[in-house]
């Protein structure tokens, strides 16, 4: 399992984004890092956005919840979800 730090009352982790994938989901680790698989191209940020997206729907918390805290013009971003702690962010991601 990927290290998440929790503080604030947020989370924050790694994750290596691809796009252009046939679907979206999260297709294992690298590194630290989950591997995310999107179907958005890398262009005019619909990656990030489809990224957003993803953990919100995935998690279960509105799409203002989830930020990408660093890394918006890098495959490799540091994802912010705020009020979900590690213990339910790991729970919702064994689902």
């Amino acid at each position: 399992m990927i290290p998440i730090r929790e503080g604030n009352g947020s989370v924050t982790f790694h994750v290596e984004v691809h796009p252009r994938a046939k679907k979206n989901a999260i297709t294992g680790e690298v590194g630290d890092a989950l591997k995310l698989a999107l179907t958005a191209p890398a262009i005019e940020g619909r990656a990030n956005t489809a990224c957003i997206e993803f953990f919100a729907k995935l998690l279960k918390v509105p799409r203002s919840s989830v930020t990408i805290a660093s890394g918006e013009r890098n495959r490799l971003k540091v994802i912010q979800i705020a009020r979900v702690t590690a213990e339910q962010f790991r729970q919702r991601l064994t689902k």
